[in-house]
């Protein structure tokens, strides 16, 4: 069973004044990526902001960006016209980790799937460590296909 976040958590789209939260959260999800210069960020936060069908889902608690995840809903011709949601950048600060706030993150994200039409939604970790596959389980996901990728030299 996952912990249940305390009543002072939040979770809600990220909006133009939430950069700075949400470049904290992701040097916990990659430590060893280079920093983003702030007009580079900038630049790309709006992009990211008005990309039709992409959220960024923010979970705050006390007004502290603790947890996200992006999700992106994907318009598709097969499964009656369904689309689908794609889940990636899951992350916890580390200084807030085992409280519930990612479980509640990504059950606002599928809720939010769902009501948009999705048939299913789909989430890669390259983590092997059992406790994140577990957790990913305990969300409700199946390990049932295999994933590849491609990634740039």
């Amino acid at each position: 069973m996952r912990p249940m976040p305390d009543q002072d958590f939040a979770v809600r789209p990220a909006a133009a004044g939430d950069l700075s939260g949400l470049m904290t959260l992701y040097r916990h999800l990659n430590p060893a990526d280079p920093l983003l210069d702030d007009i580079t960020a900038e630049e790309r936060f709006s992009v990211i902001l008005a990309q039709p069908g992409m959220t960024v889902l923010m979970g705050f608690a006390r007004d502290i960006a603790v947890a996200t995840v992006t999700m992106i809903v994907v318009p598709n011709l097969t499964r009656n016209g369904a689309s689908y949601a794609l889940l990636e950048n899951v992350v916890t600060h580390a200084d807030h980790r085992r409280r519930g706030y990612a479980g509640a993150v990504i059950s606002h994200a599928v809720t939010e799937a769902w009501k948009a039409g999705c048939y299913k939604v789909m989430l890669l970790t390259g983590s092997r460590t059992p406790a994140t596959l577990r957790f990913y389980e305990n969300c409700g996901f199946l390990q049932d296909k295999t994933g590849y990728q491609i990634r740039r030299p």
